[in-house]
């Protein structure tokens, strides 16, 4: 797990150059405080900030390696882990005689491209961004795991391809490339309904990121080359009669065998825990490698807004030892600076608070946590994917009728029952469905952007995902579509940023290719039913799970952010921030100010549309006004923990 840049020049390596990206690596300390490294050839330039994890005292990197006849053949640079590692490198030395030099993951990597050529991405279970450049054939090859757990933004002009893994290293490298800092106003709306910047876009229009599941290759002075190696497919069929327990059991030996992979390392490894299903079975298998666990959760103070109570009973069911975090109002406020520089783009999701808070407790204890993150998509989780059932009626009614029941709707006030039944109702899968996000309508993005574009649709985002499964349950489409928008937009970049901002490593047993396979299998009736969400999952956890949190409704880490917006908390904060920002050319302030006070009045409910907004602010005075200074703390940790 470590922070990785690299520099492809056009026109060859200036000194220049490599004290450039020796110098950007400062931005991505944080990412791997325990050692740092360059290498450069004559175009290539590769700098490396390492969190040592798998054989410490080897395994540096920049990696260099090559068969027998050509040993520095490759150079690697690499972040993630590669949880078979062991098994790539048997097989290697088994049909190829291939030799190793180190005890780590890294060499498994390059070793495995040399042999196998591009496809060693799709034999990798594991979380990665990495680069391999040939000195031979003067090619670079850069990779993303299947996922997108590991982050990797790129951008290309005259001057050559810079890539990393946080965007604000390669606004260090801007004048170098040949690219401006211009704001994308198409990613900026996009980010406003969606409150997370859809990949591949970014806010800045000249650097995109490297999807999940791609790899690209480039060449000096070329443009890069994009293949998509793993699209993730939902062939459910039903259970035959009689196999359900059998298959019950195949998730769970998968689960199983994916957290024992997911524990290799030679540091201690803690879990997260929240009241959920999730982490709890995480947590519950991974203290059948390690029985001295240690379980990390964090709440507030108000009632309603904490899984403390629950999760501490769950880790104690399992015995595990357990560490708490409450963040006050202050904590979270005086935080969102430092929390938005650490995102590189806003995210508006205001758990990802709270889990800065548990990443920075929980690295006083451990260097590596495991995470529930990827079982709602995989298996069914989100209350959302019942939808499909509550308006199965509508599917029976003709076109045009069910259009009348739309403008029937927009007649109804607001607030009242059944309208936003109707609304929904109205509009096709395709139409009403972009993922679990939802911030602002048409209508109130008209009157918050200066700008607005109603050509600039979600359908942007979601159309090309939903082509690829017409053929699908509306089920399985819903979950298609979040694990390429809202489960790499959101959820895995506020688990990478929060705890690499933390120098700390974090690992999601559920995104493995393996757990994946058995998931994808799961038919409709065995992951929604009118009672409950991740029904065979939960049928594989009995046993695992304790029985309390077995079939407890999903929470997470809740933020009483409706509340904080409206009282002592934030008000004021909120106030302040719109007061002094830079946007007025983005956001109409008047109209910002006006949903302040509406919430706070108790007109009506803004708050995750404010906190978009904010979001946004903020990282609008870091980044662009250079108007707000975070206070970056030097991260100073023990080697091994």
């Amino acid at each position: 797990m470590c922070g990785l840049l690299g520099l492809l020049t056009s026109g060859g390596t200036s000194e220049d150059a490599v004290s450039r990206v020796d110098q950007a690596m400062h931005c991505l300390r944080h990412r791997g405080p325990d050692e740092h490294g360059t290498w450069n050839d004559d175009h290539l330039v590769f700098g490396f900030n390492r969190l040592a994890i798998i054989d410490i005292a080897h395994s540096h990197q920049p990696l260099r390696w090559g068969p027998p006849e050509n040993p520095e053949r490759y150079a690697l640079t690499f972040n993630g882990e590669i949880y078979n590692y062991l098994e790539i490198r048997a097989e290697l030395v088994k049909e190829h005689d291939a030799k190793f030099f180190t005890e780590g993951d890294s060499e498994a990597i390059v070793a495995a491209f040399h042999y196998w050529g591009e496809d060693a991405v799709r034999r990798l279970r594991g979380m990665f961004a990495f680069a391999i450049w040939d000195t031979d054939t003067r090619e670079l090859f850069i990779a993303r795991d299947p996922f997108g757990i590991k982050p990797l933004f790129i951008a290309t002009g005259a001057g050559g391809t810079a890539f990393g893994s946080e965007k604000k290293s390669l606004l260090e490298l801007t004048d170098l490339i040949g690219i401006g800092t211009e704001l994308d106003p198409r990613a900026i709306e996009h980010y406003t309904v969606l409150q997370y910047v859809p990949e591949p876009e970014t806010l800045h229009k000249e650097i995109r990121r490297l999807e999940s599941g791609s790899f690209a290759r480039v060449r000096p002075g070329e443009e890069p080359t994009f293949t998509r190696y793993f699209t993730p497919k939902f062939p459910a069929k039903p259970f035959a009669p009689g196999t359900e327990k059998a298959r019950y059991q195949e998730i769970a030996e998968a689960l199983e065998d994916s957290v024992a992979k997911h524990m290799r390392a030679d540091v201690t490894v803690g879990s997260f825990l929240s009241g959920g299903i999730d982490s709890t079975a995480i947590a519950a298998l991974a203290m059948r490698h390690n029985p001295n666990l240690i379980t990390f959760t964090t709440g507030f103070e108000r009632e309603g807004y904490s899984e403390v109570d629950v999760a501490a009973e769950s880790a104690a069911a399992i015995g595990a030892k357990h560490v708490v975090k409450v963040v006050s109002p202050a904590e979270f406020a005086a935080a969102i600076p430092e929390i938005v520089w650490y995102l590189d783009d806003p995210v508006a999701d205001p758990a990802l608070i709270p889990l800065w808070f548990i990443a920075k407790e929980a690295r006083k204890h451990v260097k590596v946590v495991l995470s529930g993150e990827g079982a709602d998509e995989l298996f069914g989780g989100y209350t959302i994917y019942r939808e499909p059932l509550s308006l199965k009626p509508f599917e029976y009614l003709p076109k045009g009728l069910r259009r009348a029941a739309g403008k029937l709707s927009e007649r109804i006030p607001d607030g009242t029952r059944g309208k936003s039944l109707l609304n929904r109702g109205s509009l096709t899968l395709e139409e009403r469905y972009y993922g679990n996000a939802r911030s602002f309508n048409d209508a109130q993005l008209r009157a918050v952007l200066r700008d607005f574009r109603p050509e600039w649709t979600h359908q942007d985002v979601t159309a090309p995902i939903y082509a690829q499964s017409r053929d699908w349950d509306p089920v399985a489409r819903m979950q298609h579509l979040d694990l390429f928008t809202w489960l790499r937009g959101d959820i895995l970049v506020k688990a990478d940023k929060m705890t690499m901002a933390n120098s700390l490593e974090l690992r999601v047993p559920f995104l493995d290719p393996e757990v994946f396979d058995v998931a994808s299998r799961v038919p409709l009736d065995q992951k929604i039913t009118k009672d409950t969400t991740k029904y065979a999952l939960r049928q594989a956890l009995e046993g695992i799970v304790p029985h309390h949190v077995l079939h407890r409704a999903k929470l997470g880490f809740p933020v009483p952010l409706r509340h904080w917006l409206r009282g002592t908390e934030l008000f004021d904060w909120a106030h302040l921030q719109i007061e002094e920002s830079g946007t007025d050319h983005i956001f109409d302030k008047q109209a910002v100010v006006k949903m302040l006070n509406d919430h706070r009045e108790g007109v009506s409910d803004h708050s995750r549309r404010l906190w978009t907004v904010l979001t946004f602010m903020v990282w609008h005075g870091i980044f662009v006004e250079k108007r707000i200074v975070p206070q970056i703390q030097e991260p100073v940790y023990p080697v091994n923990i």
